[in-house]
């Protein structure tokens, strides 16, 4: 492998969430110099989250990009040098471990916290992917403005199936919410199932998948089946809201690190240690089962601290 190295630090952060930005703010105080690339998706997937109400010292709930603006800005003033640049390559068969940026310069970092995150799952359709961008989103918080006034659909059973149709039904007509399952089977806590179920302009339709979205140049219905009937119909709709989980950004890694079957990180249980002596994994990328701000922002505290340790260890800082 060519990857002449251009630049060393000692803590690098890939990923710009709430696990990235604490892991710099801990690692920054810790006379660590860490050096941030912020990813893809700057902020991670709060940026297209609206209203947060169950972040700790926001008593009044916080809007999602604000609050990672306010992550930003504590990292950056705490010393963290916060950059552009994605990922896209890594070697991590020596002591030391190279990371390249945008398929082009490599870095060699004495220590590598990785908080990549999640991304949206689609369905898998062609209309889906024909139709992105005009009509067909994964994200209602960016979207849902432009289908003010309008009768709109969303795909999911999650709590974030449920916000995003509740945040909706706030600018929609009516919000046609499409559930795979029945009632027993949804995902979503029993707070946001109650909230959907009490909202007068959300319909919910059980047991029930996405068939089909029409329009030629912009969505203009979608077709749905029942799965006990087989019963088709037809909705007209002009927004098509996907919602129906996550999935790791964690491709880069693999070969390297050991993953679950779903390509979540795996690290050792109560540290962000990954396999390899050195690296480390926070947020999203290594948590299926929270999945949630906080904890992401508590884990990024955990690997800055143990990336820390191991510096100590190495003599390094």
């Amino acid at each position: 492998m060519e990857n002449e190295v251009v630049e060393k630090v000692h803590c690098l952060i890939i990923g710009s969430g709430p696990a990235g930005y604490t892991a710099a703010i801990y690692a920054a105080r810790a006379n660590m110099k860490p050096v941030l690339y912020q990813g893809i998706q700057p902020g991670g997937q709060l940026t297209i989250t609206t209203e947060v109400e169950n972040y700790p010292g926001y008593p009044e709930g916080i809007q999602g990009p604000e609050m990672m603006v306010h992550f930003e800005k504590q990292a950056a003033r705490m010393g963290a040098d916060i950059r552009f640049g994605l990922a896209t390559n890594v070697d991590f068969t020596g002591p030391v471990h190279k990371v390249q940026i945008d398929e082009d310069k490599w870095i060699e970092a004495d220590t590598v916290i990785i908080s990549t995150g999640a991304s949206a799952k689609w369905l898998g359709l062609e209309s889906e992917q024909r139709l992105n961008g005009y009509g067909v989103s994964a994200c209602a918080v960016c979207d849902g403005f432009f289908f003010r006034g309008k009768e709109v659909a969303i795909i999911g059973a999650g709590d974030t199936a449920c916000e995003e149709a509740v945040y909706l039904s706030k600018l929609a007509t009516t919000v046609h919410m499409i559930v795979r399952k029945g009632e027993d089977g949804m995902k979503a806590s029993k707070v946001m199932q109650d909230r959907v179920k009490s909202t007068p302009n959300i319909k919910v339709y059980w047991n029930s998948e996405t068939v089909e979205i029409l329009g030629e140049h912009k969505v203009d219905s979608v077709k749905i089946k029942n799965n006990i009937s087989h019963e088709e119909q037809t909705i007209p709709v002009s927004a098509f809201f996907v919602a129906i989980g996550h999935q790791p950004n964690s491709d880069i890694f693999k070969g390297w690190l050991e993953m679950d079957e779903t390509g979540y990180i795996q690290t050792i249980p109560g540290t962000s240690k990954t396999n390899i002596a050195g690296v480390f994994a926070a947020g999203d990328v290594q948590d299926k089962i929270y999945r949630q701000a906080v904890t992401a922002a508590g884990s990024g505290c955990m690997a800055a601290l143990d990336a820390e340790r191991y510096l100590s260890e190495k003599g390094v800082v």
